[in-house]
């Protein structure tokens, strides 16, 4: 192969390279663009009430309900929640009672040097969980 060729292939690979670049940049810059954006853009969640009441006038709507049918299907949605939200609340406690009882054991097992860095750790964890919920 020529001096000239390999010149010209060299050339045509650092622009083929240089293209595709190009490309991957636009893309992935295009995608984290919209991504964030519509991240940004995503509505908050709405508090419960307004929710059922949403739900109630779109089935109002889609099954023509009665006035008297759509507040039966607005107290049947409150009971339901009130009920499945108890049942959420009695699981949170349970398992704060299965992480306590483990806390408790580890605990037990540590030398007295060791139970502060337990519970700095413990500290930690708890602020992390407390910071990633609130998101």
């Amino acid at each position: 192969m020529s001096e000239s060729t390999a010149t010209r292939k060299a050339a045509l690979w650092v622009g083929v390279v240089f293209l595709l670049g190009a490309a991957l940049g636009g893309v992935l810059g295009y995608g984290f663009g919209h991504h964030s954006v519509a991240a940004a853009s995503a509505p908050a969640p709405q508090p419960e009430p307004v929710r059922r009441a949403q739900r109630v006038q779109e089935l109002t709507h889609d099954l023509e309900l009665t006035s008297a049918q759509a507040q039966e299907v607005d107290s049947i949605l409150l009971q339901r929640h009130t009920e499945a939200k108890n049942v959420h609340d009695q699981s949170d406690a349970q398992l704060e009672q299965i992480r306590q009882k483990g806390r408790d054991q580890i605990r037990a097992i540590l030398t007295p040097e060791q139970k502060p860095k337990f519970e700095e750790f413990l500290k930690n964890l708890d602020e992390q969980k407390k910071h990633g919920s609130s998101k």
